[in-house]
């Protein structure tokens, strides 16, 4: 069984999540974006991951997750938004809280803990921002959704998840009103700049930017 240390697993959750966000090959630069770090700390880092077989990886070239690479991301992810789950529903953590928390749990290595954890808190689907949580073989529930912006006019549907789950962009959704499992119907989109009027629970409107709209998942 492949071991690997904490650095280890975050550099690998961050490979996945880029690739989750659409990056079919992911660069250096892309990851010291993304984790924060200088790239030829990168480097050093996919070197080690790549002798042990859970990415491939060569320079200039991108680096590619090997499937057991994936297998163990996908365990890491698992871990990391059930305690998510947990946090929020048992605890009462805010949903802007919990991603540090769950930072650090999700490095425990108990797979019975992980299994009655999810039994638990009754197999849950998706985590607080509406992200599939893989079951315990790795695979992962997917539902189609669209960017509220891209929401014709008069449309509707159902908030199902944040692309932006920074703690700044949450506390602002808090702030308006806005909420995984809202109803939300566009009553206006403003041409100049993209910004749009919605129409939430049938009760509250909001005005919100294209940026804001843009980090917000729909069912419709």
């Amino acid at each position: 069984m492949i071991k690997l240390t904490y650095a280890e697993e975050n550099y690998l959750k961050a490979i996945y999540e880029l690739t989750e966000a659409g990056k079919k090959s992911t660069s250096t630069n892309d990851i010291s974006a993304w984790m924060k770090i200088k790239p030829a700390s990168v480097s050093d880092m996919l070197r080690k991951l790549g002798e042990k077989t859970v990415i491939d990886y060569r320079k200039y070239y991108g680096v590619h997750m090997t499937e057991e690479g994936k297998k163990l991301a996908l365990r890491i992810i698992r871990k990391h938004r059930l305690w998510e789950v947990f946090l929020v529903e048992k605890l009462k953590f805010s949903w802007d809280e919990v991603a540090e928390v769950a930072d650090e749990l999700e490095h425990v290595q108990s797979p019975t803990l992980i299994q009655r954890l999810d039994e638990y808190l009754g197999f849950p689907k998706f985590d607080p921002h509406g992200d599939p949580i893989p079951d315990e073989f790795g695979d992962v529930r997917s539902r189609p959704r669209i960017a509220l912006n891209e929401i014709e006019l008069n449309g509707s549907g159902q908030i199902v998840a944040v692309k932006d789950s920074s703690a700044a962009f949450l506390r602002y959704l808090d702030k308006v009103g806005a909420y995984i499992g809202a109803r939300i119907k566009v009553l206006e989109k403003v041409e100049f700049d993209g910004s749009i009027e919605i129409l939430v629970d049938n009760k509250k409107t909001i005005f919100m930017s294209k940026d804001v709209a843009g980090n917000i998942l729909v069912m419709q």
